[in-house]
């Protein structure tokens, strides 16, 4: 049975001057989810004024002149297809609903991204400046939800739903839900999480080709007088008799890595300058890799031993259950390793594989306390024992918190308004020395609005260390990219990247192209992608069941831009969730940082056949450059 609609009262936005934009809510079906492969098959647009009154709307079937795909999911086959426009014949109607607007969307990138690719087909720019997805917003808003799924959300504003997967009925019932949702976080004085979107013709946002993994494992340096072997790292600096593609090619084929930069797992490096000043030659010397002329070279190229392929970990005997795995260390007890210098910064060894324990003793389990006031060393404290008691340390004033602590100085924090109108139950840091146990008999109502009691579900809360087993998909289901999704609160000062590094089983990078960053936002397989959804919120993706053999890890790090440190930005929250919309398996606040300018927050790592999420929270005091050449990639200096 559909919920009733909002009352157009519940819809005014009239009163709501710090959101007064004018927007435009989209909606996008199509043939696959990969943006530079895949067509849009049908749009909706509905444009509402800074008031909150709808102004527009607009919808449209579209030939994409291909397969149309999935069409138990969204119902349109080539033949319904066949005589509709096709996006070049709307782009200018379609782009003038757009410009000077705010796109609105639920997966806002997702819809951004086709978008851009079909504009940019038509010869023509996609006209939107910002964006706001409401996913993101309703995570900031942290309803008592099973998920952030559309008809969720509809379902939980009362938003009438009766066509899913419907573009039309899709962006009228988004725009309900964003309606209350922007209600709901002016309640809680949430900064919207806009996101500038930068010109699509720009050459960074441009997916690489394919590029295929080397098939064998890297059998170390080349031996004087011994041969070369397949998935030896092979790096060609300066200039070169046989042409370089030509060179690469021939490589590639006998079962090489050829690499474009210099580390300590490199095989050999090709030169005939052997006093070459380039930045590869310098770091040979250093690493004290081998160096070979392209004579020497070729003469090997021509009888290039058999090597090892990689290959899946074999499954291990039995594999713990996601809840028979649980952290054994406690925050205190893990330790950040002191740093090497810079040139030679590696990453931190993983801490040590965590023993089963039994969970007892948690009088705050289920309940979300935000920590207020307090030096730095003092929050973190705080919020470390909330975890040790069996909570979750929120890092912002959001519908799930349950409580609130206040430290010294913490009576000030501007937020201290909006938690006396939601009637919080607020505490002083005594308060965590002894917290009443929920069998107490505390009235689940002084719990206030922000209550978790009768949320559906809640996410696996792991300190630093915390290890978590990913469950595989159901038999016959299709796997779902895992996304591991790191926010923060809201910085003036200084910007935030997060980074992903695809690694093999020496902890480096197979090539740089698996370093991904704002500039080269996913790897060339599309295995690994980097999301922005929002200022203060960014998203790995990664897609495990289509990794290579070869990537045996991917490490999710985060860098601050500027001379800022992660003292300065606090506490750093890390949610593993199974898709884009579904419940955080996982949950982890780092927080105990001070100097340090990088930060490894978290690792889904090959365990057997099975995959893991560790939350690491280790720190470095130099920069992201560091960071990277650490793991292999080549950084310019």
């Amino acid at each position: 049975m559909a919920a009733a609609a909002l009352s157009p009262a519940a819809l005014d936005l009239s009163d709501l001057r710090d959101y007064a934009f004018d927007w435009a809510l989209v909606d996008v079906e199509t043939s696959g989810l990969v943006a530079r492969r895949d067509r849009v098959l049908s749009i909706a647009v509905v444009t509402i004024g800074r008031d909150g009154a709808q102004t527009g709307e607009f919808s449209t079937l579209l030939n994409p002149g291909c397969d149309p795909g999935p069409v138990h999911v969204h119902g349109l086959t080539a033949e319904r297809l066949r005589d509709a426009p096709c996006f070049e014949q709307v782009a200018e109607q379609i782009g003038a609903l757009l410009r000077d607007r705010v796109l609105v969307a639920h997966n806002a990138q997702f819809d951004y991204d086709f978008l851009a690719h079909e504009f940019a087909r038509a010869r023509t720019y996609l006209p939107v400046s910002q964006r706001l997805c409401t996913l993101a917003l309703n995570r900031q808003v942290d309803l008592p939800v099973e998920d952030m799924k559309l008809g969720t959300l509809a379902a939980h504003y009362g938003v009438t739903q009766t066509k899913a997967h419907d573009a039309l009925d899709d962006t009228r019932v988004l725009s309900g839900i964003f309606r209350a949702t922007l209600r709901e976080a002016a309640r809680l004085g949430l900064p919207l999480p806009l996101v500038a979107c930068p010109p699509r013709q720009d050459s960074r946002f441009a997916p690489k080709p394919p590029k295929t993994p080397c098939a064998y494992r890297n059998p170390g340096r080349l031996q004087p007088g011994g041969p070369l072997l397949q998935g030896m790292k092979i790096a060609i600096t300066g200039e070169t008799s046989t042409s370089r593609a030509e060179l690469v090619a021939r490589s590639v084929a006998a079962g090489l890595n050829m690499v474009s930069s210099v580390s300590r797992h490199t095989s050999a490096l090709v030169t005939n300058d052997s006093a070459s000043a380039s930045a590869k030659a310098r770091r040979a010397v250093v690493e004290g890799v081998p160096v070979i002329d392209e004579a020497a070279f070729l003469r090997l190229l021509a009888d290039v031993r058999s090597g090892v392929l990689h290959q899946a970990p074999a499954p291990e005997a039995a594999a713990p259950t996601p809840e028979a795995v649980v952290p054994a260390a406690r925050p205190s007890e893990v330790v950040v390793p002191a740093l090497r210098p810079p040139e030679a910064a590696v990453p931190a060894p993983r801490p040590p594989e965590p023993d089963t324990v039994t969970a007892t003793d948690k009088p705050l389990a289920g309940q979300r306390v935000l920590v207020l006031g307090g030096t730095h060393a003092d929050a973190v404290a705080a919020r470390s024992r909330v975890v040790e008691l069996g909570g979750s340390a929120a890092v912002n004033l959001s519908c799930s918190v349950t409580d609130v602590v206040i430290l010294a100085g913490g009576e000030y924090d501007r937020r201290r308004r909006r938690i006396a109108d939601l009637e919080l139950p607020v505490h002083d840091e005594n308060w965590l020395s002894a917290p009443p146990s929920p069998s107490s008999g505390e009235d689940e109502e002084a719990a206030g609005q922000g209550s978790t009691a009768g949320r559906p579900s809640a996410p696996r809360v792991l300190p630093r260390g915390g290890v978590v087993d990913l469950p595989a998909p159901d038999s016959g289901t299709p796997a779902t990219p895992w996304r591991v999704t790191a926010s923060w609160a809201p910085q003036d000062h200084c910007e935030i990247d997060v980074v992903a590094f695809a690694l093999d089983e020496d902890e480096q990078v197979v090539f740089d192209e698996d370093f991904v960053f704002y500039g080269a936002p996913e790897n060339p397989a599309g295995t690994v992608r980097l999301l922005t959804d929002g200022p203060a919120e960014q998203t790995i993706a990664i897609d495990v069941a289509s990794l290579p053999p070869a990537s045996r890890k991917v490490v999710i790090a985060a860098a601050i831009d500027g001379e800022a440190t992660f003292g300065d930005v606090g506490a750093v929250q890390v949610t593993a969730a199974p898709d884009d919309s579904a419940a955080p398996l996982a949950l982890a606040t780092m927080d105990a940082a001070t100097t340090e300018r990088s930060l490894l927050l978290a690792e889904i790592y090959r365990r057997g056949s099975v995959w893991r999420f560790r939350a690491v929270g280790q720190g470095y005091d130099h920069g992201l450059g560091d960071l990277a050449r650490g793991y292999g990639v080549a950084v310019d200096d």
